[in-house]
């Protein structure tokens, strides 16, 4: 079956990208829209053209450590735009876009709720680098410094009732009571999400709805 928002994506690649130059993609939206699920289906699909051809590095391996979060008192906004090592992105970004070496990027486990320094190398041969996170096209300063780096950005949205159910799934999915599931995605997660609908630049190429890849996964009612 064919999928027109992956075509897409696919052919602005093939007709920007310059041969033996790297080519970074941003991938942008709220939290639970589908950012990880269509950067691992892009990531296929250019690997298939050419074996190792991508990489995806989230945003989520510059998330601050929690200790870091309770000394600034942060911790109850952990995934909020200032939670996040916008500087040291930054720079690995540069080193990406330098395209002169392997370069070694952070890791974040889910299970130790932490990012892991180190956590995986990005080869000098990868020619694209999928970039997904929130608040790649914010407008806020220390996040519109890094816009320039990105050749094409793509932004995922969804209806914000859809969203909101979707973030309760991802709570309950992880253990979480309901009470507190629905407290936690009503709460810090919708907050983050509107900063995202309200604050973010125009992306190159707006998928209005990922429903197509949600279907079949469980979603959870009031």
């Amino acid at each position: 079956m064919t999928d027109p928002d992956l075509d897409r994506v696919l052919q602005a690649i093939a007709q920007q990208h310059r041969a033996g130059t790297r080519f970074i993609v941003a991938l942008a939206g709220p939290p639970a829209v589908g950012k990880s699920t269509f950067a691992n289906r892009l990531q296929k699909a250019l690997n298939t053209q050419r074996h190792g051809r991508a990489e995806i590095l989230p945003m989520d391996g510059f998330h601050l450590d929690n200790a870091v979060l309770c000394d600034q008192d942060q911790l109850a906004q952990k995934g909020a735009p200032q939670t996040f090592d916008v500087d040291g992105f930054g720079s690995t970004l540069a080193r990406i876009r330098a395209a002169d070496m392997d370069v070694v990027v952070p890791v974040f486990d889910r299970d130790l709720d932490m990012a892991r320094a180190g956590g995986r190398v990005i080869g000098v041969k990868v020619d694209v680098i999928i970039i997904e996170g929130n608040y790649l096209l914010l407008k806020r300063a220390a996040w519109r410094r890094l816009v320039p780096n990105y050749d094409l950005t793509i932004n995922l949205s969804v209806a914000q009732d859809v969203l909101e159910l979707r973030l309760i799934q991802r709570w309950l999915d992880q253990g979480m009571a309901r009470p507190d599931a629905e407290n936690r995605a009503r709460g810090n997660d919708m907050t983050n999400a509107s900063t995202v609908i309200r604050e973010s630049l125009a992306a190159d190429i707006t998928i209005p709805d990922l429903n197509d890849i949600h279907k079949g996964l469980p979603v959870c009612r009031p």
